[in-house]
C-alpha cells in the first residue's frame, strides 16, 4: 500500500495553447484550457508564464518494474502531459515509451517468466476509479482487464504464476473486497473474500501461492494482519489485539520458505521495526531496534537471502541490506542523500532498483548491485536547462509550542547575495494528516527561492507521521486544533527570526495542508498576508458526509464521528467554514471537480460565505483533474496564477496583469 500510495503521489506537456485569434496575440496573454473554471483570476500576461516556464519543464521517474529474464526496467516519466509506461534497457538508456493516454498511468508489473506482458492501472479524470489492463508487449495491444467502474487497487502476482491478487469496491462501491485473476484470461476474474471496510490491501503470497497476506487498515495507528486461504477465501487474523495498545503493521512478505514472514510494526515500540514472525509461534523477532526510526519500506530478493529496507532518520532516507539468514544489516553507502523509495528486486537476486529524490535532483531511477556495491543511474531526468548545483538545501528547524512541545519542520532561504535583508515566507502544510514534510527536490517551486526570494517553510505539526506513535495520535478526535496552534507557534518564531519578514506571510497547502490553511487563515488572520488552499476542507463535517464512501470510516477514525453529537459540536466549533466572518485576507482556492476525497463543493461553499463578507476571493478548478492536479498543462496554469497570486498578495506588487510584466 505505501508503495501504491508514494507512486500515486508521484504521479500528482505542452503548455496550454494560446489563443489564435488576433485579439488574444496582441494582448499576448496566457490563457487557460476550456476545462478550466476561472473566477476573478486576472489575465496572466504572456510575460509572467514565460520567466516562470523554465521551473515547469522538470521530469521526474520512477522505477516500476524489472524485466523478468532481461536487466530492463519498466519506470514511469512525463514526456507530454501526463506520467506513462517507458521502457529503459540499460543505465542511462533511451526511454521508450510505451503507453500513450491522456490520463495517468502506474502500477506497472510484468508478468511472469515466459510471460509477454505487463499490467498496469489507470483512472480517467483524476477520479481515482483505477482499471487494471494488459499490456502485449509483443503487439502493443492494451486489454482491459477489470470492470471499467469500480476502484482496484493493489495488483500482487503470484509466483511464477499468471495470476494477481487485488482489492476492489466492484460489489457495492464501499467495500474493499479481494479479487483474483489470471492476467492471461478476464474471465477468470473472481471474487476471492468479500470483507467490510475499505481498508484492505493484499501484500504478498506465499512460496507455494496457496495463501495471502491480506491487511486492514483501520487507522494510521491501528492495522491487522490476515492469512487468507487462495483457494477457498477462508480467512485466519494473525495478530489479534492484545490489551489496550494500538499496533500498526506496514508492509509484510512471506519468508522464502513459508515458515513466516517480515513485515513492519510499532508493536512493542515509538517505532516502526523490521520484525520476523513465526508462523507457528507468532512470537515476533525485532531485527532492527537499534535503529531509533522507522522502517519505511523494505524488499525481500527472490531466494529469501537479502532483505533491503529504507528508513526515515529526521526526514532523510537511508538505504540497508539484511542478510536472513544471519539477520545482521548494513547501510549502503554511496546513494545521493535525500529520499529512497520503490524498492524493486530482479529476479537475478542481484540488482536492487531504487528511486532516489534529492534537494537538487528530481526523481530518478537507480540500481545497486549488491555483491559490489556499484551503483548506477538509470534515468536523467531533465531539469528544464536550469543548473540545479544551485538550488537551496533545507534546513532543520524546531520551535516551541503552545503546550511546550517541540516542533519541526524545514527551511528553505534564498541566496543571501542576491536577496538581502528580511524575507517574505510561505508556509506549506503537508496533508495526511498523517503525512510528513521530507527534504527533496522542490520542483517548479525553486522559482519563489531563486527569482522572488520568498522563504519556504514547510512545517510537521503534531500528528505527522515519522515521530513516533504517541506524535502520531497528539491530534486526533477533540485535540485536531491543536495542530492550528503549532502553526500559530510557528508564526511568531518566524517573526521573531531575524533573516525572515513575520510581517510578509503566506499560508498554503494540499489535501488536509488544505484544512489547515483555511483553518490558519481564520485563525491568524492578522497574521499573514494572504492564503492559498489547494484541495482543501472547509469543514470535516461535510467532508465526512460527502466524501467517498470506500475511505469514509478510515476518516473517521482520524477526524472523530461526526455522528457523535459531541464530536460534532467540536468540528463545527472548529469548522473554518463556520468560522469564516474572521478571514479578510485575500485567498486562493484550487479544487479538481473530480476529487474523490475533497469534493469540490468543500471550497466553494467556502468561497461563497467570503464573497458575502467582501474577501477578495480567486477560484480555479479542473473539469479533468482529481485530487491535484496530474496534467502538465493544468499544473502549469495553476503555477502561473500562483506566481501572479504571490507577487500581488504577499509580495505587494499592483498592476501585474496590466502592466503585462
Amino acid at each position: 500500500m505505501k508503495r501504491f500510495l508514494a507512486v500515486l503521489a508521484f504521479l500528482l506537456s505542452t503548455l496550454p495553447v494560446l489563443a489564435q485569434n488576433d485579439s488574444a496575440a496582441q494582448q499576448n496573454i496566457e490563457r487557460p484550457g476550456d476545462n478550466l473554471i476561472v473566477e476573478n483570476i486576472p489575465t496572466i500576461p504572456a510575460s509572467v508564464a514565460e520567466k516562470v516556464r523554465q521551473y515547469s519543464e522538470f521530469r521526474s521517474a520512477a522505477i516500476q518494474d524489472w524485466d523478468p529474464v532481461r536487466r530492463e526496467m519498466l519506470i514511469t516519466t512525463r514526456f507530454a502531459d501526463v506520467p506513462q509506461v517507458h521502457l529503459v534497457k540499460m543505465p542511462g538508456g533511451s526511454r521508450t515509451q510505451l503507453t500513450f493516454f491522456p490520463d495517468r498511468v502506474g502500477g506497472a508489473h510484468y508478468g511472469p517468466k515466459g510471460s509477454n506482458y505487463f499490467i498496469f492501472t489507470k483512472d480517467v479524470g483524476g477520479g481515482e476509479w483505477f482499471q487494471f489492463y494488459r499490456y502485449g508487449l509483443a503487439d502493443g495491444n492494451v486489454t482491459l482487464l477489470t470492470d471499467g467502474k469500480a476502484r482496484n487497487t493493489g495488483g500482487v502476482f503470484a509466483h511464477d504464476d499468471n495470476r494477481f491478487a487485488y482489492s476492489s469496491t466492484r460489489r457495492n462501491g464501499q467495500d474493499t473486497d479481494i479479487w483474483i485473476m489470471d492476467a492471461t484470461d478476464p474471465k477468470t476474474d473472481h471474487m476471492l473474500l468479500q470483507i467490510e471496510g475499505g481498508g484492505w490491501n493484499v501484500l504478498g503470497w506465499s512460496p507455494d501461492n496457496k495463501k495471502l497476506l491480506v491487511q486492514q487498515e483501520i487507522s494510521a495507528n491501528e492495522n491487522y494482519l490476515w492469512m487468507v486461504d487462495a483457494a477457498s477465501g477462508e480467512k485466519k487474523l494473525l495478530t489479534p489485539k492484545t490489551g489496550d495498545e494500538q499496533v500498526a503493521y506496514g508492509d509484510a512478505r512471506f519468508s522464502k520458505e513459508g515458515k513466516g514472514f517480515y513485515a513492519t510494526t510499532d508493536r512493542d515500540s515509538e517505532f516502526q521495526r523490521l520484525t520476523y514472525f513465526d508462523l507457528a509461534s507468532m512470537k515476533p523477532a525485532y531485527l532492527t531496534s537499534e535503529i531509533k526510526w522507522d522502517v519505511d519500506e523494505f524488499e525481500l530478493s527472490d531466494d529469501g537471502k537479502t532483505l533491503a529496507f529504507v528508513t526515515n532518520e529526521d526526514g532523510l532516507s537511508k538505504l540497508y541490506l539484511l542478510d536472513t539468514a544471519t539477520r545482521k544489516y548494513h547501510p549502503v553507502a554511496g546513494i545521493p542523500t535525500g529520499q529512497i523509495s520503490g524498492l524493486v528486486f530482479h529476479k537475478n537476486n542481484r540488482d536492487l532498483g531504487v528511486m532516489v529524490n534529492a534537494a537538487r535532483s528530481s526523481s530518478d531511477a537507480y540500481s545497486l548491485d549488491i555483491s559490489t556495491g556499484k551503483i548506477e543511474r538509470w534515468t536523467f531526468s531533465e531539469s528544464g536547462g536550469l543548473n540545479t548545483n544551485t538550488f537551496a538545501e533545507p534546513q532543520l528547524i524546531k520551535w516551541q509550542t503552545f503546550d511546550g512541545k517541540t516542533i519541526s519542520g524545514f527551511l528553505y532561504t534564498p541566496d543571501p547575495k542576491k536577496f538581502p535583508g528580511r524575507r517574505p515566507v510561505i508556509v506549506n502544510i503537508h496533508g495526511g494528516p498523517e503525512g510528513q514534510f521530507r527534504p527533496g527536490f522542490l520542483g517548479r517551486n525553486n522559482y519563489y527561492l531563486n527569482e522572488l526570494g520568498v522563504a519556504l517553510v514547510y512545517p510537521n505539526v503534531r500528528g505527522s507521521a515519522g515521530y513516533g506513535k504517541t506524535f502520531l495520535k497528539l491530534d486526533n478526535g477533540f485535540n485536531r486544533d491543536h495542530t492550528h496552534k503549532d502553526i500559530g507557534a510557528l508564526l511568531d518564531w518566524i517573526k521573531q527570526n531575524p533573516n525572515l519578514d513575520g510581517d510578509k506571510i503566506m499560508i498554503t497547502g494540499g489535501s488536509y495542508g488544505g484544512y489547515m490553511t483555511w483553518a490558519v487563515a481564520y485563525e491568524y488572520d492578522d497574521k499573514i498576508r494572504c492564503s492559498l488552499p489547494v484541495v482543501g476542507p472547509s469543514n470535516l463535517v461535510t467532508l465526512l458526509q460527502h466524501t467517498e464512501a470506500y475511505r469514509r470510516d478510515l476518516r473517521r477514525v482520524e477526524y472523530g464521528d461526526e455522528r457523535d453529537p459531541k464530536m460534532h459540536d467540536y468540528l463545527e466549533k472548529t469548522a473554518p467554514l463556520n468560522n469564516s466572518e474572521k478571514i479578510t485576507k485575500p485567498v486562493f482556492a484550487v479544487v479538481g471537480k473530480n476529487d474523490p476525497r475533497v469534493p469540490w463543493t468543500e471550497s466553494r461553499q467556502m468561497l461563497d460565505k467570503l464573497k458575502n463578507n467582501n474577501t477578495l476571493t480567486w477560484f480555479l478548478m479542473a473539469n479533468d483533474e482529481g485530487h491535484g492536479y496530474a496534467k502538465k498543462k493544468n499544473q502549469d496554469f495553476q503555477f502561473y496564477a500562483t506566481v501572479l497570486f504571490v507577487r500581488q498578495f504577499l509580495l505587494g506588487e499592483k498592476n501585474l496583469a496590466a502592466a503585462g510584466q
